[in-house]
């Protein structure tokens, strides 16, 4: 149909005449409401952002001589990061004369890395950026859901416990 007849049908409707395929041989060309076609449109992209999960990037940063407490400290924040389905990025910085003994910061990674292997993966194994040595961490679905699943059976235990130990 030539396009000032389908403008004319379009107007006499009291729709809009719609180009959907540009590139087709003959352009493809629909009469809709358009106002009405974009409003759609954009609550099905709300919808559909709705539902996916973004994945940030958290960072945790040590240092060659960060002490027991500290270091479990810090532990128990990237385990909530991961648990939460975010990556982690252990990040050990050197001050000053540091930089000298990096096999400190290897260390500390290492024992970051032993300590965090029941919930990640490694996406990137040490790195070294300047004054930083870092290593970034996935989370693992089925990992996280196995601690998961063990976590709630220790609180069944422990409450069923209490619940005895009351009744006594």
């Amino acid at each position: 149909m030539p396009t000032s007849e389908a403008l004319s049908h379009a107007e006499a409707v009291g729709l809009d005449l719609v180009e959907v395929a540009p590139l087709a041989d003959p352009p493809v060309c629909r009469i809709m409401n358009y106002g009405k076609f974009k409003y759609e449109k954009s609550k099905k992209a709300k919808e559909a952002k709705k539902k996916q999960h973004i994945m940030h990037l958290k960072e945790i940063k040590l240092h060659p001589k960060t002490d027991e407490h500290d270091f479990m400290f810090k532990m128990d924040h990237a385990r909530k990061f991961l648990i939460k389905g975010d990556r982690v990025k252990a990040t050990v910085v050197f001050r000053g004369r540091e930089i000298t003994h990096i096999d400190f910061g290897k260390e500390v990674l290492k024992r970051f890395d032993s300590s965090i292997t029941d919930l990640a993966q490694v996406e990137q194994s040490q790195k070294m950026e300047g004054r930083n040595m870092s290593t970034i961490y996935v989370p693992d679905k089925l990992k996280i859901k196995e601690f998961l699943r063990k976590s709630e059976l220790e609180r069944k235990k422990e409450a069923t416990a209490e619940s005895t130990e009351t009744a006594l």
